[in-house]
């Protein structure tokens, strides 16, 4: 079975939030991180890694169709080139991120990036894999362009990379850099919500795009990070699709063609901004008065656990999975990711995620070993627990706790 060794790269992306965790801890006493946050974090960026997997090859494909029929000059193989393709590529990226921020159907899938309210490698994992898709065909413009297929694939790579390492605090400020490359400093404040740092410092490398066309912005004061108007939750679900609800209701309001189109296309500002509280608290489980004591994190941390184990191996041998074994571990990652996002979130409907969960991983081990006649015993398992124990009281006995808010 061939091995994909880019698999690594997911353990050593942990290790290096690690290494940041543990200098944060000796060396500052800002939190730098919160536990909740970074779990969400993490979470997200386990899932569009996850279904990547399955589009990535698409777009190689894609990128290749677009250079052989399409390209509008031969560019050569020469050193220069790569050069200039970094550069082609930055400036790609300063347009697709800057109409991620003015365009609400854009918006829409950029904006789970800002969502967190820390600033730490976490945050870089904060990509949607709709956002990946957007970005994606923004990239087909490299090798329309004429720029080699491969060549745009290998400085993608590092392009995403760099930018990793943006995503810091422990990094100060870094001088006369600063005028010619994206440092942490920089990049934290395109991730904050101070007046003076919006829709600031779009470039993800170089700052001349910035500069050229009046988007750059210095840290002069300290950043807070996060959304002008934050989101109330940490669910997997809610992150990825409130903004969609938000665009649906804005244009549900709306009176005439022209008027809904410019809420989609529209700048963000043009959404009312009493549509996110509504839909929060018509779709949230809203708890105004307590808060839940979260006593689960080995627990949560196990999931995590599994989740990045499932995700590598399935990297590692993507190619020589079928299709059966695809769905199973994708499926299973997913509702964990969901159900990491319930458990913090304390949602009354985690018991059934549990089940089915649960009936999930059974079922594939008895299909697995051939005992397809058995794929049901899960389920009635489950059902005569539940008629003679109770199940489902005992689990939210013991998992939906709370107590009250603090003054």
């Amino acid at each position: 079975m061939p091995i994909n060794y880019l698999a690594f790269a997911i353990p050593g992306f942990f290790l290096f939030l690690y290494l940041e965790w543990a200098v944060a801890r000796r060396l500052t006493r800002t939190a730098v991180f919160r536990y909740e946050s970074s779990v969400a974090n993490v979470s997200i960026g386990i899932a569009e890694r996850l279904l990547n997997l399955f589009i990535a090859a698409s777009f190689y494909d894609l990128f290749s169709y677009i250079h052989r029929h399409y390209a509008l000059f031969e560019i050569p193989h020469a050193w220069w080139v790569w050069i200039l393709l970094i550069l082609a590529t930055d400036f790609v990226w300063y347009w697709y991120h800057r109409l991620g921020h003015e365009v609400n159907f854009f918006w829409a899938a950029h904006i789970v990036h800002h969502q967190s309210e820390e600033f730490n490698l976490t945050v870089s994992a904060r990509i949607t894999t709709i956002q990946a898709l957007v970005r994606g065909f923004f990239w087909c413009l490299l090798p329309w362009f004429g720029f080699d297929p491969v060549m745009v694939a290998v400085i993608l790579t590092v392009h995403g990379a760099y930018s990793f390492f943006t995503h810091t605090q422990l990094i100060p400020k870094l001088g006369w850099l600063e005028h010619i490359l994206i440092t942490p400093s920089l990049h934290g404040v395109h991730h904050a919500s101070n007046e003076k740092y919006l829709d600031k410092n779009y470039g993800d490398v170089f700052t001349f795009w910035d500069k050229l066309f009046g988007t750059f912005q210095v840290e002069e004061e300290k950043p807070t990070y996060g959304l002008t108007h934050p989101i109330k939750s940490y669910s997997f679900l809610w992150q990825h699709f409130h903004y969609y609800l938000e665009i649906l209701e804005s244009v549900r309001r709306a009176s005439g063609l022209k008027q809904r189109l410019k809420i989609v296309f529209g700048h963000p500002a043009l959404l009312d901004q009493e549509i996110r509280p509504a839909i929060e608290k018509k779709y949230l489980q809203y708890r105004p008065k307590i808060s839940y004591r979260f006593q689960f994190k080995n627990y949560l941390n196990l999931q995590i656990a599994v989740s990045i184990i499932l995700l590598t191996y399935m990297t590692a041998v993507f190619k020589g999975l079928d299709g059966m074994d695809c769905f199973f571990i994708s499926s299973f990652i997913l509702l964990t990711l969901i159900n990491c996002g319930a458990l913090m979130e304390q949602m009354k409907w985690i018991y059934y995620l549990e089940c089915f969960r649960l009936i999930l991983l059974v079922g594939f081990v008895l299909l697995k070993f051939g005992l397809f006649k058995f794929v049901l015993l899960p389920t009635i398992a489950l059902i005569v627990l539940e008629r003679f124990f109770s199940l489902s009281r005992i689990y939210k006995k013991h998992v939906l706790k709370y107590k009250k808010a603090e003054n």
